[in-house]
């Protein structure tokens, strides 16, 4: 029963795989969600805006400064639970 389980929702999740792929656009498309005016804007304004001299900085540590912090939260969350179980 398990064995049968397993495999049809191994079935289901592949399937759903190759709906989303075919759903994404294709590599270079002009429609893509990267070709939109936000890395533009980043990349000719970031140096009056921020005051950094670098871009990629100034997008990590300004732009998105709650989307790094909750990244840097959840890896030091991680880390801390390996240290506790690795303790045991």
């Amino acid at each position: 029963m398990k064995l049968v389980f397993g495999a049809l929702s191994l079935i289901a999740i592949g399937i759903l795989l190759l709906i989303v792929v075919q759903e994404m656009p294709t590599f270079g498309s002009p429609d893509s969600p990267v070709h939109n005016e936000v890395p533009t804007r980043y990349l000719e304004h970031s140096v009056e805006e921020t005051g950094a001299l670098n871009a990629v900085t100034a997008i990590i540590t300004d732009y998105r400064a709650f989307d790094t912090l909750g990244e840097v939260t959840v890896l030091l969350t991680a880390i801390a639970a390996m240290v506790a179980i690795l303790r045991c």
